[in-house]
């Protein structure tokens, strides 16, 4: 629908000036996207501490830290939940509309958040299980937040820097790493002052206080607040006209909610709008052969793309803790009591996420629009692969004292690329490039393909890190064996994902319906209904 063939509304849409609605609704999505990275990523924060807490008795299979099965499930379970959330609410959000399914995202976000701290029980197994639970509902309530967030920004963006609005929203997911990192510190900050513990070197019954308890269910509960803060403002949202004129086919009401959003007076086009409506039965399905025919390798390539760079995107992320304290970044868990350890992992992580994972993100938001999406994907995950080869293939070189300054560098630097790069790309073009009536399906599908990635980074590496060196006494001792293997995989997974990149159209300065072939379909109709009408002489 160029040009002249496109509805006045959505042509009004496209051709907007930046004005202050975008900006409102950057922050309203992004809030959102804030609070999934805070939510998601904070557990990382608490593992080390939750194996303090719950996991000191002698019998335990190594005292004072998280079992193998348990910490894989702790660190899991929610990016489980974030699956089926991104498939049900992209379907959702396609059937009964983006707003009126966003406000439930968010408030099932809010309780399993403070559900999540309020993890009783009266025993070990109790408490972790309970945990387990609620943090599957948070992560079904932040996959909805996916699919429904970039559709809704996409569809109210300009052609112009619609790009670059996607991007922003999803930029607030740094700001949400960082403020986990920064609520971490505050809270153990806090505690540490009130609390003076011996290291568990020193005294092992000591390094903890049953008070630190309360340090964990502090972190997580607080993922509530700008969730809570964000509800109202999401009701108050109009449908997107999209929505309203392309799928519900109410043309009149998608012109009077974008006259008060654009202040500018647009005609309801109703007459259009039933042409379309009786030729509803024509438009192809997500199973139909049509689909498959026009966007079946496009949404391969949308999957396969997200699904490989989330492999090492949560790997990196939910296990830097793991990977520092291999390299002695951060001190043996021995030499801490247990807050400073939660203070030193905090640490690390904020300094990562303010040096290199934020202005990833913001990168991408200035040059999406003008170096294109294909560009930007294809350089972060050649660079994301240049950088964990030359981590894994002299890692023993990297673990020594005087060299880890130098690991850190190259480390934060594969976060930059995968910010400035896949994680953001993958994000923006399945908002873009399907129609209507299926984009949030779409991107809920591609969005699901990402966590299918996050779960066999997060359950993988996990494992791989486990094993142990041979040739020390110690069977504890930290080895680097599985960590560089580990490494080295993830660098041939961001090669693959440069292959499957070639799949992925470049959308940059077209309308959404020049994407997605609508456009084609309205100019089908167009023809046919003119041809109907001529009568031969």
């Amino acid at each position: 629908m160029a040009g002249g063939q496109q509805l006045g509304v959505l042509n009004a849409l496209d051709l907007a000036k930046t004005q202050w609605y975008h900006f409102t609704a950057i922050v309203i999505a992004g809030m959102g996207f804030f609070t999934d990275a805070y939510d998601l990523f904070c557990i990382s924060l608490v593992t080390k501490l939750l194996g303090r807490l719950y996991y000191t008795h002698p019998n335990a299979p190594k005292p004072g830290t998280l079992p193998p099965n348990v910490s894989a499930s702790v660190t899991g379970v929610a990016l489980c939940g974030t699956l089926a959330g991104q498939l049900f609410f992209g379907w959702l959000g396609d059937k009964m509309g983006r707003k009126k399914v966003y406000g439930i995202t968010l408030m099932l976000m809010v309780v399993c958040s403070i559900a999540s701290g309020l993890s009783f029980s009266s025993s070990t197994k109790g408490v972790m299980a309970t945990l387990c639970f609620f943090r599957f509902w948070l992560g079904f309530g932040i996959g909805g937040d996916y699919p429904l967030s970039a559709t809704i920004m996409s569809e109210y963006a300009n052609k112009k820097t619609r790009g670059a609005f996607i991007a922003a929203v999803f930029a607030m997911q740094g700001f949400g790493i960082l403020a986990g990192g920064i609520v971490a510190l505050i809270v153990s900050t806090a505690f540490d002052h009130k609390y003076k513990v011996p290291t568990y070197e020193q005294n092992p019954d000591a390094s903890k206080v049953p008070q630190f308890d309360y340090v964990w269910r502090i972190i997580l509960m607080f993922g509530a607040v700008p969730a809570a803060l964000t509800y109202y403002w999401r009701m108050k949202m109009p449908e997107t006209a999209r929505y309203t004129a392309l799928v519900a086919k109410n043309a009149k009401q998608a012109a009077a909610d974008m006259s008060k959003v654009l202040n500018v007076e647009l005609e309801a086009e109703e007459e259009r709008v039933h042409k379309l409506t009786e030729t509803q039965g024509n438009q192809f399905g997500l199973f139909s052969r049509e689909f498959l025919k026009r966007h079946g390798l496009h949404l391969l390539g949308t999957t396969t793309t997200w699904f490989l760079l989330d492999i090492a995107f949560y790997s990196q992320n939910l296990f830097q803790k793991d990977i520092f304290t291999a390299i002695g970044w951060i001190p043996p868990a021995k030499e801490m009591n247990a807050i400073h350890e939660v203070y030193k992992i905090a640490k690390a992580q904020t300094l990562i996420a303010l040096c290199s994972t934020v202005p990833g993100y913001w990168f991408t938001v200035a040059l999406i629009d003008y170096m294109g999406r294909f560009a930007i994907q294809l350089m972060g995950f050649f660079f994301m692969t240049v950088f964990m080869f030359a981590l894994a293939i002299p890692y023993h070189h990297w673990t020594l004292k005087e060299n880890r300054i130098g690991f850190v560098v190259m480390y934060s630097l594969t976060f930059f690329f995968s910010n400035f790069g896949p994680n953001a790309t993958t994000f923006v073009v399945p908002a873009e490039i399907f129609p209507a009536r299926l984009r949030s399906t779409c991107h809920g599908i591609s969005a699901a393909a990402g966590k299918a990635g996050a779960i066999v980074g997060a359950f993988g590496f996990l494992y791989a890190a486990q094993s142990k060196d041979p040739t020390k006494t110690d069977p504890g001792y930290p080895t680097g064996i599985g960590i560089k293997n580990s490494l080295i995989m993830l660098g041939v997974v961001n090669f693959v994902g440069m292959i499957f990149t070639l799949l992925v159209p470049e959308s940059k300065g077209k309308s959404l319906e020049e994407l997605s072939g609508e456009n084609d379909d309205e100019l089908t109709q167009i023809e046919q209904a003119g041809a109907a009408r001529t009568v031969p002489l």
